[in-house]
């Protein structure tokens, strides 16, 4: 089992996570971000602290894409292990549904 980025976090790209992740396994792309599953053990201490509840274990049920997504984008985006400033509008995006589609970007982010 791993922990899946998934859509609620594009846009919103809070980074609560990142700071408590023992094994530094998150990646950052320009709106959002995602974890490494080979990376990642499991420990499920970062799903609590995403304020848009973005990341899910991938058990969860209809989450193969996402973790295609987060499997792919680990290996192109650079390394995040500390937390910064989520984006001006994150709220406003928060909960909106369908986001990937229209607003995912496959542009690295700046990581640490």
């Amino acid at each position: 089992m791993t922990y899946v980025v998934t859509d609620n976090c594009i846009k919103c790209k809070y980074m609560d996570c990142v700071e408590v992740c023992p094994v530094d396994c998150f990646y950052e792309g320009e709106n959002m971000l995602v974890i490494h599953p080979d990376e990642c053990i499991d420990c499920g201490v970062c799903e609590p602290e995403c304020p848009a509840e973005a990341i899910k274990p991938d058990t969860e049920p209809s989450l193969e894409t996402w973790l295609r997504v987060n499997a792919d984008y680990a290996k192109r985006w650079p390394n995040i292990t500390q937390k910064k400033d989520a984006p001006a509008d994150a709220k406003e995006w928060d909960g909106i549904a369908d986001k990937f589609e229209a607003h995912f970007s496959a542009s690295p982010g700046t990581g640490d």
